[in-house]
């Protein structure tokens, strides 16, 4: 379990959150909605442990017991996906997909067979040694999303995700995050400010961003 405990986030003499008390369960998705400045990525880099120096934040993260914001942002064990895929354009998708596999994939035999098993699980069987310039928009997404995952992170945030992706591509690539969030029971945040990215029934805190300080409300 995700849990955050009495954060306050400001910059300046300006709050942009206060009081945030949240518990997100295994394989749960809780939304943070609000419009652009108003607190929803900073809140991301505090949990990351990336949180910009313009920024001041007083709280505490834990995550499966373990308190994680006063740790190394690698020891954190925290996924985030971004709007863009960030794959490394000098290696190949396989080679995109391994850098991230755990040191317990031990020799090239073993880490490659479990990339190949990923990319056959993702509808993308024989492209490991595919340059990922040559991948479409929807590929590239997942073969993002599959790089995260194969961390094994112990908790997942996205953040827009989803919006440059056109609308058609938009619906299936959301399917596909959500499922592969409740197959491997992470707790995940996602920040957007679209209704439409919310999994239905799912947990929306909404950050409106008043003159000095933030009201959250739950619905």
């Amino acid at each position: 379990m995700l849990k955050i405990k009495n954060l306050e986030l400001s910059q300046g003499d300006k709050t942009l959150l206060t009081g945030l008390n949240l518990d997100v369960k295994s394989g749960q998705i809780v939304t943070i909605a609000g419009v652009s400045g108003s607190g929803k990525s900073t809140l991301l880099n505090w949990m990351i442990g990336d949180l910009d120096p313009a920024f001041q934040a007083t709280g505490e993260f834990w995550l499966n017991d373990i308190r994680r914001d006063t740790m190394t942002i690698e020891a954190r064990r925290i996924g985030i996906l971004f709007q863009d895929d960030l794959l490394f354009p000098h290696l190949s998708v396989g080679k995109n997909l391994a850098f991230a596999l755990p040191d317990r994939f031990k020799g090239a035999q073993e880490r490659r067979r479990c990339v190949e098993q990923t990319l056959t699980e993702i509808g993308l069987d024989g492209f490991h040694d595919r340059d990922p310039a040559t991948l479409s928009g929807g590929q590239r997404a997942r073969v993002s999303l599959m790089r995260t995952l194969l961390a094994e992170p112990e908790a997942l945030l996205l953040d827009e995700p989803f919006s440059k992706l056109d609308a058609a591509l938009r619906i299936q690539f959301r399917s596909f995050v959500f499922e592969q969030i409740e197959r491997q029971c992470i707790p995940t945040l996602l920040v957007t400010h679209d209704p439409a990215d919310v999994p239905n029934h799912g947990r929306v805190i909404e950050i409106s961003e008043l003159a000095s300080r933030s009201c959250l409300t739950e619905h």
